[in-house]
């Protein structure tokens, strides 16, 4: 799968899509293999971004601390 770019709420959005219809069992087999591996693409995407949201607010954070020290 290509490089995703949505954003996170998006991704949290399909990956519920996909999960209702597993649910469901709205899905035959070949859909099911390709729906699992995007909502797997999904959630590295969601994961990554919260990595570097949680990055980012430490480097805030630490300037913070540095600049009122």
């Amino acid at each position: 799968m290509g490089k995703l770019n949505i954003s996170y709420a998006e991704a949290i959005k399909q990956i519920e899509e996909i999960l209702d219809k597993i649910e469901s069992e709205e899905l035959d087999v070949d859909e099911l293999s390709n729906k699992v591996k995007k909502a797997a693409d999904l959630l590295k995407l969601c994961k990554m971004k919260l990595h570097e949201t949680e990055e980012d607010i430490r480097k805030i954070l630490d300037e913070m601390e540095t600049n009122a020290s």
